[in-house]
């Protein structure tokens, strides 16, 4: 009968507390592996598995050193800090835990670096094409759907779905991004987005096509070909001299995510009593007159119901999205990165993370999203000269959303004292908040926003205004996929309609808009305008470095200049839709010297540069000559 009792307890007990049931194990470790001969010595390692922190853990490599083990509030975790000293040589470590007369054996890999380009950063010099991997091009439909993800469909025909593009379709086409005169690729994230439909919102029934819900940091989705994919998309981009950004989001990860349903510490995302979502209002973080309570809400509140919010303020959050950025730079050979929802995250992390990858590659560039509506707001999250703020961004550059603003200001507004084109003017004479204004990255849409040619009521005129401001000004230009054939789409009723594939980069398009057969008259016209602009940008230094005067539109008509030691080139955007006529004393102070011109798009020769007589809605963008 005492047997029996004890049998029962002893079942009772595990029914209560199942871990006391399981040998401990480590499922997972992440980062996945690291490097020898990293500048930084300390690595942070998570470990994971059924009662993982209940271990005591040993590593006996020579060069290796296990500092601490720190267990947290969850059992199935434990953190790892370790040192690696410079002498330490690549190879397989052995990472030994114990209790009692168990022994959990984990091996663990340290690469040897590679002399492969990484790191290079991105300048003036260069013009970002924007591709959402989904939708730009199939090139391998056997990874278009597995049985084994949670969301297992792929659909050409339904919006809201996986269409199946993926890396090798943008091998395929890098020929022609390379020739419209594109010199480096941002994609939207690639991280693994295991996840079931989402059910509320627009876009509920929506897939993570967009790549902006991580389930799996350490793995790139293999719907678009997984992490040698990735490596090997790296590659080709590299042998064309061209460059990759990646697409970073450090503010929040799915609810499939696997640490969101195993949290590691009850203060891993940022808790509320009931769902609070961002107010999405980031004058607090600046305003001399902002209430804490709104600091608060905009940083800790979720994005949606369904994207838990990192909180980055817990130490080992931060390490382990702070080691995954500087992991993936070195694995995947990034040259940069864009950071999305920027203004959402803490700035002190940021700065912190920022920090990281800087020490680490010296040249890297880093850009993010924090949507903003002025050019002191937009100045706080970017290095900048801004003596009043609180807060020193060490952030090198940023989306240019103020003069993205203006832009669609410029092209929509009938010109007046303030308005139309009045808006670039404005815009840039505030330049003065930021350390290094070219840094910039500057656009005329996104995948977040409406199509441009949509925006600008599919006016081919005003089109090539905006396309030749953005490829003539100050700062470094990014294109979003398939303007340049005049793609187009609102944001009405979903994002999805500005998110549309790219024809003929899928089986039985009709169209294929990546051959100037499959194009009509205007769409070619567009394209060899963009190419045209985009080539000459990238072969003259003028339109990279050199210095930018502008002078104060009148009659709608807005002039800059771009000027180095070697060569002047002045544009004249004249937004009006009658014929100008300027006197060419006025811009004698950039023009002294100069007699004639050649039309950089056309290669007419003008003339006279006294008088110009500009067609409406029309831009010059002339080369001086003397």
């Amino acid at each position: 009968m005492k047997k029996r009792h004890l049998l029962c307890l002893f079942f009772g007990l595990l029914s209560l507390s199942p871990s006391l049931a399981q040998n401990a194990q480590v499922k997972r470790v992440d980062p996945t592996n690291w490097w020898v001969g990293m500048k930084n010595p300390n690595l942070q390692l998570l470990l994971y598995g059924p009662n993982a922190g209940t271990l005591t853990y040993t590593i006996n490599y020579p060069g290796v050193k296990l500092v601490k083990a720190n267990t947290v509030d969850n059992p199935n975790y434990v953190f790892l800090d370790v040192t690696i000293a410079p002498t330490t040589k690549p190879g397989t470590l052995q990472i030994v835990g114990k209790k009692g007369a168990q022994t959990v054996t984990q091996p663990y890999e340290l690469k040897a670096r590679t002399s492969t380009p990484k790191g290079q950063g991105l300048t003036a010099a260069d013009f970002i094409y924007l591709i959402m991997p989904d939708r730009f091009a199939n090139g391998d439909p056997a990874n278009d759907k597995f049985p084994d993800m949670l969301d297992p469909q792929a659909d050409t025909k339904n919006p809201y779905l996986r269409h199946g593009g993926d890396f090798k379709g943008i091998i395929d086409h890098l020929d022609y991004l390379s020739d419209m005169g594109a010199t480096a690729l941002w994609l939207t994230p690639v991280i693994a987005n295991d996840e079931t439909l989402k059910k509320e919102g627009p876009d509920r029934n929506q897939a993570g096509y967009h790549g902006y819900h991580f389930t799996d940091h350490y793995q790139v989705d293999k719907r678009f070909g997984g992490n040698a994919g990735y490596i090997g998309l790296a590659d080709a981009l590299h042998k064309r001299g061209m460059k990759l950004v990646q697409d970073a989001v450090y503010n929040h990860v799915s609810d499939d995510h696997w640490f969101f349903k195993d949290k590691p510490t009850p203060d891993w995302f940022n808790n509320w009593p009931t769902y609070t979502g961002s107010t999405h209002k980031e004058q607090p973080l600046y305003d001399p007159y902002g209430a804490e309570a709104d600091r608060k809400t905009l940083l800790d509140g979720w994005f949606t119901s369904f994207l838990p919010d990192l909180n980055q303020r817990n130490p080992y959050v931060a390490n382990y999205l702070i080691q995954h950025a500087v992991w993936s730079t070195e694995m995947f050979n990034l040259d940069g990165w864009r950071i999305d929802t920027y203004k959402y995250n803490d700035p002190a992390f940021l700065n912190r993370c920022n920090q990281a990858l800087m020490n680490e590659y010296p040249n890297i560039l880093l850009f993010g999203e924090s949507v903003v509506n002025n050019p002191v707001g937009q100045a706080f999250f970017v290095k900048n000269t801004v003596s009043g703020f609180d807060f020193r961004s060490n952030q090198p550059s940023t989306l240019d959303f103020a003069l993205y603003n203006a832009t669609n200001d410029a092209l929509n507004q009938n010109y007046d004292w303030d308005t139309g084109v009045n808006r670039l003017h404005q815009v840039l004479a505030q330049d003065v908040v930021y350390a290094n204004p070219m840094k910039l990255v500057t656009f005329l849409e996104n995948h977040d926003s409406d199509r441009y040619f949509s925006v600008i009521g599919e006016d081919v005129n005003k089109y090539k205004l905006g396309v030749a401001f953005l490829l003539t000004t100050r700062g470094i230009p990014q294109w979003y996929y398939g303007t340049e054939v005049l793609m187009k789409g609102t944001k009405n009723p979903t994002d999805a309609e500005v998110r549309k594939d790219f024809p003929g980069g899928f089986p039985g398009d009709k169209e294929n808009k990546f051959e100037a057969a499959g194009r009509n008259e205007r769409e070619n016209d567009a394209f060899q305008f963009v190419r045209k602009l985009a080539t000459y940008r990238r072969s003259n230094p003028v339109l990279q470095t050199g210095k930018l005067m502008q002078f104060v539109p009148q009659n709608g008509v807005y002039t800059y200049f771009r000027y180095n030691a070697d060569k002047t080139v002045m544009v004249v955007m004249n937004s009006d839709k009658k014929e100008v006529t300027l006197d060419g004393a006025r811009f004698a102070e950039r023009t002294k010297g100069f007699s004639s011109a050649r039309n950089v798009v056309t290669d007419e020769t003008v003339s006279d540069l006294k008088t110009l007589k500009v067609p409406g809605q029309t831009v010059w963008v002339l080369e001086l000559g003397k």
